[in-house]
């Protein structure tokens, strides 16, 4: 039996697999899992794609005979119930695993403390709760999905040292440097839809896709545009793109113009709202679409409103060192009066992209 002082070392290696599916499995979790046997690793995997094996079914492969006897430690609670796969608390159980360390139970109401059971009944031992913070923060999107219905939102904003995130005309482009801009393609690689508003469509004619080949890994995020007066050019590259594009509007929308955006490839849906996007109802859409993260990326107006309504779960501010004056736009349109109403952020990282500082930060719920 492997000493529970290592536990956490192949559980932090397990974690590691699960990162390299970062940007395929959606709508699925990030899993990964290792198997030991005699203090030594036999076997690996990690879910790669949604509809392919899952992370313990490639390890226990990799494993063969070696499995029996063995620990397998994996990142997320096994499934125990057949989707597009069988479940692999099962194929566990087959393989003659003795003992099972799980990071964390898994929320999905299909999945919740079943697979655990089946270990169980099977005699397997079992431990839950190695490196559990760190497994969370693989899925955090997942996880509140399943309890919510709703995406974790996370706004991506560039700014100068003075706060500013485009000029007075509207010019914006570039004020950072190309590995924040990398670092942006990372973002909307492993995010399940990115969304904006229809101003920096026009503004920018923004295409929303993933750009660099080593991220795409065959999928495309969902390209969601909030354009309640249907202004959204047909010729848009957010329209022809590759992927799907979703162009969200009220029942005061453009009836010809839906249409025409229709015949050019997008999805246009009409909410009942008469002026304006009802942002909750857009988040509930893309929940029930299996959204789990979404990567807003949008001017001071949309931002704004989004951190009014307390729908932003984290802030990833790229700052440059550039001053850009005080006729510059704002981060964020909130008119706020009083110190009594500004809004709190507790700092999650602060770290150097090139010449630039990524700040990721998350508003004070509390």
């Amino acid at each position: 039996m492997i000493p529970q002082a290592l536990d956490g070392c192949f559980m932090a290696r397990a974690i590691e697999l699960a990162r390299r599916g970062c940007n395929t499995t959606m709508p699925n979790p990030r899993v990964g899992c290792v198997v030991v046997n005699n203090g030594v690793i036999v076997g690996e995997g990690w879910h790669e794609r949604a509809g392919q094996p899952h992370a313990e079914v490639h390890a226990l492969r990799v494993a063969g005979s070696q499995a029996k006897g063995g620990t397998a430690y994996v990142t997320l609670e096994p499934c125990s119930h057949y989707g597009r796969t069988p479940p692999c608390a099962e194929a566990l159980k087959v393989a003659g695993i003795a003992r099972v360390v799980v990071a964390m139970q898994d929320n999905n109401p299909v999945v919740s403390g079943g697979g655990l059971a089946i270990l169980h009944e099977a005699g397997i031992a079992v431990s839950c709760g190695v490196l559990q913070e760190e497994a969370h923060s693989l899925n955090e999107g997942f996880f509140q999905r399943m309890a919510t219905g709703i995406p974790l939102v996370r706004a991506k904003l560039a700014m100068s040292l003075d706060g500013r995130t485009a000029m007075g005309s509207g010019e914006s482009q570039w004020i950072t440097g190309a590995p924040a801009r990398s670092e942006v393609q990372r973002l909307r690689a492993q995010s399940c839809a990115v969304m904006t508003g229809v101003g920096s469509i026009l503004r920018d004619d923004s295409a929303l896709t993933v750009r660099e080949p080593g991220l795409v890994g065959g999928r495309q995020p969902l390209r969601v545009v909030l354009d309640s007066q249907l202004q959204t050019p047909v010729d848009a590259r957010v329209v022809s793109g590759p992927g799907q594009c979703l162009i969200v509007t009220t029942i005061n929308g453009d009836a010809r113009k839906k249409v025409q955006l229709e015949q050019a490839g997008a999805e246009v849906l009409v909410q009942s709202s008469e002026h304006r996007v009802n942002l909750n109802e857009v988040l509930a859409e893309l929940g029930r679409r299996q959204c789990n993260e979404v990567l807003l990326e949008t001017g001071a107006h949309l931002a704004g409103a989004m951190l009014a309504e307390h729908l932003l779960d984290e802030l990833i501010v790229f700052m440059a060192p550039v001053l850009m004056g005080s006729m510059a736009r704002p981060l964020f349109h909130l008119p706020l009066q009083s110190m009594a109403e500004k809004r709190q952020l507790v700092i999650k990282d602060i770290r150097a992209v090139g010449d630039d500082w990524k700040i990721t930060a998350r508003p004070n719920k509390g």
